[in-house]
């Protein structure tokens, strides 16, 4: 009787295995189309069928592009002559100023501050500088007053002028304090160039068309000068009595500007030198050296050194800056060449100055009258020769 049950009994465990093996299936079949849904779904969106998140994707794409246009890729730059960098500012410098004590250097940025650097940090392996802040603004040209204890700056929005006082603190760092008022909107056109005289009397600014104005440090205006001329391009309170210009003919020239202007004599030619590249498309900038025997050029990012006495080229710079260059200076000792046109002051051993001190020292030896002078000359001489040796620049 058991036997004749077997069939039977076997019938229906194959029927129970295959009911089974459907319903794994199906269920394999539905965890598939889960998974192939979940695949589907954004990343951000989340499993109990909320719509995405899109606020937290885009500020993280917001910000991602944030940064990428607050840090662009660094402009590198390499020479034999180059001696120190600046890189403290996050924005384009756009302006730059020795004090006349020659132991500082201010830098201003589209970043709202301004920097400044301590000159006896150039040649060491840190730079140090102290920050002021412009509030709800940035400068765009600063100078140094002649005692060193405040700068002033031209600010780009509120087309006016800005005068911070510097006031030393026990641990010998400086604080920068705005005065309360700046001074009133009185250009029409944007302003160029701004200085302050030697005496510290009065404050110069001038704009694109045809205005110069002298201001007293209390911001009145003393006078207004009309160049009835082209637009201006440039404007300075000149410290001595040597100037020199640039043409798009092509040309530089030197002249000598310490004349009896009472007896209606006017400044006269020193030298002319060749600068073709002033013909071209890109700004130019210039500055004089302090002892008027070295003229630096710019055009574009590329830096000229000539030497004034005999109007020859003996170093170039090229590709120094990511951007055109916007500013050259001279520091008070002619030691250094300093330029701006990215977010970094680039500094050069001025080699054409010391150059141009063994070619005077040279000629003061053969015309020395007595040992003293001799011998004071051969140790200048000696110096401007072992410091061009260092540089590798010395001429055999």
């Amino acid at each position: 009787m058991e036997l004749s049950r077997m069939p039977e009994l076997m019938g229906l465990s194959v029927l129970l295995g295959l009911l089974a093996l459907m319903a794994t299936v199906a269920v394999a079949r539905r965890w598939l189309r889960a998974g192939e849904e979940r695949s589907d779904r954004p990343a951000c969106q989340k499993a109990n069928g909320f719509p995405p998140d899109k606020s937290s994707g885009s500020k993280k794409q917001k910000q991602y592009q944030r940064i990428r246009k607050e840090k662009p890729q660094q402009h590198n730059f390499t020479h034999r002559l180059l001696a120190a960098a600046l890189k403290s500012h996050s924005g384009n410098i756009s302006c730059m100023d020795f004090s006349s004590n020659g132991k500082y250097l201010a830098t201003c940025a589209d970043d709202r501050t301004i920097h400044i650097w301590s000159t006896k940090d150039f040649l060491q392996r840190e730079h140090r500088s102290m920050r002021a802040n412009v509030e709800l603004d940035h400068a765009t040209l600063v100078r140094f007053s002649p005692d060193c204890r405040a700068f002033i700056v031209w600010l780009a929005n509120g087309d006016t002028l800005r005068v911070f006082k510097m006031t030393k603190r026990e641990d010998g760092g400086y604080t920068f304090t705005a005065t309360p008022e700046d001074f009133p909107k009185k250009h029409k056109a944007p302003v160029i160039d701004i200085g302050i005289a030697n005496t510290g009397k009065f404050i110069m600014t001038a704009s694109s068309d045809t205005t110069v104005l002298i201001w007293s440090l209390k911001g009145q205006v003393l006078s207004t000068i009309n160049t009835n001329q082209m637009n201006n391009t440039h404007a300075a309170v000149s410290p001595c009595g040597r100037m020199a210009s640039v043409s798009k003919d092509g040309t530089w020239k030197l002249w000598d500007t310490d004349v009896e202007y009472k007896k209606q004599q006017d400044p006269y030619l020193l030298k002319t030198g060749c600068f073709e590249e002033a013909a071209g498309a890109a700004p130019c900038c210039l500055a004089l050296s302090p002892n008027a025997q070295v003229l630096a050029l710019a055009s574009g990012s590329s830096i000229h050194l000539y030497n004034t006495r005999r109007g020859e080229k003996e170093e170039c710079f090229e590709r120094v800056h990511g951007e055109c260059i916007a500013n050259l200076s001279f520091d008070i000792t002619g030691r250094f060449l300093a330029s701006c046109g990215d977010r970094a002051v680039r500094l050069f051993h001025n080699t054409p100055g010391h150059r141009a001190m063994v070619e005077e020292m040279q000629g003061h030896l053969k015309r020395a009258s007595n040992d003293s002078t001799r011998q004071r000359l051969q140790q200048q001489l000696t110096q401007a020769q072992e410091t061009l040796k260092s540089l590798g620049a010395l001429k055999k």
